[in-house]
């Protein structure tokens, strides 16, 4: 997630590549992204906090309370942090940056990226912590819409995104791998049924995105009456897939609310 971001601001040209900092304890992992991307690479998030105006936590959940700990003394009210922890709430980061730091009013902006943000074509929700300001949300826009897309929600509704965006790549991934099972069925060798279903799914996605029509109207163009198409519809409603995905979004938010509850 850490290099999708750096690659889509980089390649945004959002920053220029000697504004950059990024802290990595993994020496094989630093020495990459230094050859690759030509960025400053330390092993001390402490020093890397110290000298940032906006701070990005890219860390996993069970991590980030060290890190808080670690770089707390050097927030203050002219930084700002975007955490992409999944699951830690604003709250939870707000109180673990008081007890390590002296400073109050910490200006927290949490990000939901998904797994697509690292070929370019995420999406974003952002949410806002009680003391930052507006144009927190907006710098946290530019640098994940250099990524994909990013629209701002409710802290609240966290768990819903998550459940259709967050997730919903596991669900993609399904239907194009179902999609080629298919083909190959059908007597298609697996490797051009697996680019059928990809470029076919990449393809409608654009589609919907750039005319901005409601897809049961994009699904009607292609609907034939008597045709192929609605007689494979007809079957997929007899199955219940529209039914399965709904359930499937329901029960994804609630696991998220479960687990958020526990950090």
């Amino acid at each position: 997630m850490a290099e999708g971001i750096l690659k889509g601001i980089l390649d945004a040209g959002i920053i220029d590549k000697e504004e950059v900092i990024v802290s990595e304890l993994i020496t094989e992992r630093r020495e990459y992204i230094r050859k690759r991307y030509g960025v400053t690479v330390l092993n001390d998030s402490i020093y890397g906090a110290e000298i940032s105006d906006i701070i990005i936590l890219a860390v996993k959940p069970q991590h980030i309370s060290k890190v808080l700990e670690d770089i707390a003394p050097e927030i203050n009210e002219n930084k700002m942090l975007i955490s992409i922890a999944a699951g830690i709430y604003t709250k939870s980061i707000l109180l673990g940056l008081r007890e390590a730091g002296g400073f109050k009013d910490y200006r927290i902006v949490r990000v939901m990226p998904n797994l697509p943000i690292t070929v370019g074509e995420g999406m974003a929700e952002i949410s806002k912590g009680d003391f930052a300001l507006s144009e927190d949300v907006e710098i946290a826009k530019e640098i994940f819409g250099s990524c994909g897309k990013a629209i701002e929600v409710e802290e609240e509704k966290m768990h819903a995104v998550t459940a259709v965006a967050g997730s919903g790549p596991g669900y993609m991934l399904l239907v194009i791998e179902a999609l080629a099972d298919a083909g190959v069925r059908q007597g298609i060798p697996f490797d051009k049924a697996v680019m059928l279903a990809t470029q076919t799914m990449l393809g409608t996605a654009k589609m919907v995105l750039e005319t901005g029509e409601h897809p049961a109207k994009l699904k009607a163009m292609v609907s034939s009456p008597g045709g192929t198409t609605i007689e494979g519809l007809y079957e997929l409603e007899n199955r219940g897939v529209r039914a399965a995905f709904i359930s499937a979004v329901e029960k994804t938010a609630k696991k998220s609310e479960e687990l958020g509850k526990g950090k």
